[in-house]
């Protein structure tokens, strides 16, 4: 089998590991880094055993496929030229700076009938395979991401940086429209929100409520889903999945409340009883896999195969066009009656209660 040929374009927080995983991955050859600061491209390029170039444009020729991981900023213009070269292309999440650039990337890349993969590596997570054929017809979902301020991606707030990563596994999940959205934000660091509370309502019922925080003391990524046939809970971070579901004594059986009104009862080995005997609670085997290798790994596959990439365009169009609407309702939402609409910065007494809120 012929080794395809990759490059990757910036050489940040994530293009390094792109770049790490790829040279060492069998089958693929990777060609060549990109990226404008000579000494970091070229320290990049000696571990990972290839060559650097300052200026991607060089690579035209010379590739099959590219991973592109520079600014948000600049993924439109990178990855647009790439794929009127008819090069296929896997970009950072988000897909682009704007709604307006990424149809534009879509539309290009189904022009070209090349493939255009979208970094949202949660959906490789272990901890949502393990449960994910249990997650059916959603009537709640939460998600919850909260992370201290990295001092990366300065260049868009957290929406775009962190609940995107939520609003494409809840789009993933429910397939029914957006039919109302409901979202406030404060600003803390600088000029993009840091703190966003968001509520998606869709055409089918399901509601989904969104929390992301990036000036936060802890980590959590988090989220539950709630359907009939019971509630799931998912750790990101720990990679770790439960589920919650009612058991057949639960369902045909005799009430937990029904016995609770029995004369004498024993309510302490009721509540015992209560997970197990009622609810039943099953933690599926989460097989560790690291998600960044199994996201390069699918995206490789698609090339040599030409399937549809599990996150493409499309589908992170829609997780944009998500956002955007979030967006506009943090930039109108009122905090004073009569007051107009702002994102912050706030004074340092507000933004704490918001924080311990």
């Amino acid at each position: 089998m012929k080794a395809l040929r990759l490059a990757v374009i910036g050489t940040g927080a994530l293009g390094r590991h792109h770049a790490r995983i790829l040279a060492d991955m069998p089958g693929v050859e990777l060609t060549a880094i990109a990226d404008t600061n000579p000494v970091v491209g070229a320290e990049i390029a000696a571990k990972c055993r290839t060559t650097w170039v300052a200026d991607y444009r060089e690579l035209f020729d010379r590739l099959d496929a590219v991973v592109v991981a520079v600014p948000t900023q600049a993924h439109h213009a990178v990855a647009s030229e790439f794929l009127r070269h008819g090069i296929d292309v896997l970009v950072e999440k988000p897909i682009a700076k704007t709604l307006e650039q990424a149809d534009q990337l879509v539309e290009l890349a189904a022009t070209r009938g090349v493939l255009l993969q979208v970094g949202h590596i949660e959906r490789f997570n272990p901890a949502l395979t393990a449960v994910r054929p249990h997650l059916r017809e959603p009537r709640y979902i939460r998600a919850e991401r909260y992370s201290p301020y990295s001092f990366r991606s300065t260049d868009i707030g957290v929406v775009h940086d962190m609940m995107i990563h939520d609003l494409d596994l809840v789009l993933s999940l429910v397939p029914a429209a957006i039919e109302r959205v409901e979202a406030f934000g404060v600003s803390i660091l600088g000029e993009h929100e840091d703190c966003v509370q968001a509520r998606l309502t869709f055409v089918d019922g399901c509601v989904a409520d969104f929390s992301a925080n990036r000036v936060s003391p802890v980590t959590r990524r988090n989220m539950q889903v709630w359907s009939a046939d019971g509630c799931a809970h998912l750790d990101f971070a720990a990679r770790e999945s439960v589920l919650y579901a009612p058991s057949p004594t639960l369902r045909y059986g005799t009430s937990p409340l029904e016995r609770a009104r029995q004369p004498g009862v024993n309510l302490e080995q009721l509540r015992e009883e209560m997970f197990g005997t009622y609810i039943k609670v099953h933690r599926p085997t989460v097989t560790p896999r690291d998600q960044l290798t199994e996201e390069l790994l699918a995206f490789t596959d698609c090339v040599r195969t030409r399937q549809r990439p599990l996150v493409d365009g499309v589908q992170a169009a829609r997780a944009m066009a998500a956002a955007e609407r979030i967006l506009e309702q943090v930039t109108t939402h009122a905090w004073q009656p009569g007051a107009g609409g702002a994102v912050g910065p706030f004074p340092l007494e507000v933004t704490q209660r918001k924080l311990a809120g």
